[in-house]
């Protein structure tokens, strides 16, 4: 390994690659093996990701995988996805009205704290082996189980119908993209994520992020 690479590094991931596909990069640009990542981010999302370079950067995964996670959400209400994000295939649009500010506020608020949160069918949770978007592409329903989670700060940054704006922190393992969906259910009208940006992963943020 060569002495003048950080063994902690901040990546600025744009949309599209796969946080794996980063690592891939990393280890082709240091020479260096062992490379791991603390925290994917969906191939459509971007933000910051952590890429941990050598054996003892790799040891401190669960570290980093544990800290509380900071993303800006575009959400669009008035229809769902089935992989609850901008990428899947719509699968039900609302004729309602479009919803008041002050109920969009109110329900957003309603997400504070501590709540059980099902993980989006095209995950990479494990059931009995297999992850479950490999299910769920093959016209399976995985079988999951609901996590309970917490929402420690909620904040609506902008809102014009059908569009809403959020920013979010988290604890570890929230799917930002199932908390839209929730948020769309409890509103009636549906909801997935349009674009997601993560900017902070616990003290480190996407303003030291270096963009490849």
């Amino acid at each position: 390994m060569h002495t003048d690479i950080p063994k902690i590094l901040l990546i600025n991931k744009p949309s599209g690659p796969t946080s794996h596909d980063m690592v891939q990069m990393i280890r082709r640009r240091t020479g260096v093996h062992r490379v791991g990542h603390a925290g994917t981010l969906d191939p459509f999302a971007e933000g910051l990701l952590i890429v941990l370079v050598g054996r003892e950067s790799t040891k401190r995964q669960k570290e980093f995988l544990d800290m509380d996670k900071t993303y800006d959400a575009q959400i669009r209400l008035g229809a769902t996805s089935t992989t609850d994000d901008c990428t899947g295939t719509i699968t039900s649009y609302s004729t309602a009205k479009p919803v008041l500010p002050l109920k969009i506020q109110e329900t957003v608020r309603g997400f504070l704290g501590d709540y059980d949160q099902m993980p989006p069918a095209f995950s990479a949770k494990k059931i009995n082996g297999k992850k479950a978007y490999e299910l769920a592409r093959k016209g399976i329903a995985p079988a999951l189980q609901s996590k309970r989670v917490t929402i420690r700060s909620l904040e609506i940054l902008d809102y014009h119908w059908p569009l809403l704006t959020i920013r979010c922190t988290v604890s570890s393992g929230t799917y930002i993209r199932a908390l839209a969906r929730d948020i769309g259910e409890k509103l009636g009208c549906g909801a997935y994520v349009e674009k997601l940006t993560r900017t902070s992963i616990g003290p480190y943020s996407i303003t030291d992020a270096k963009s490849f």
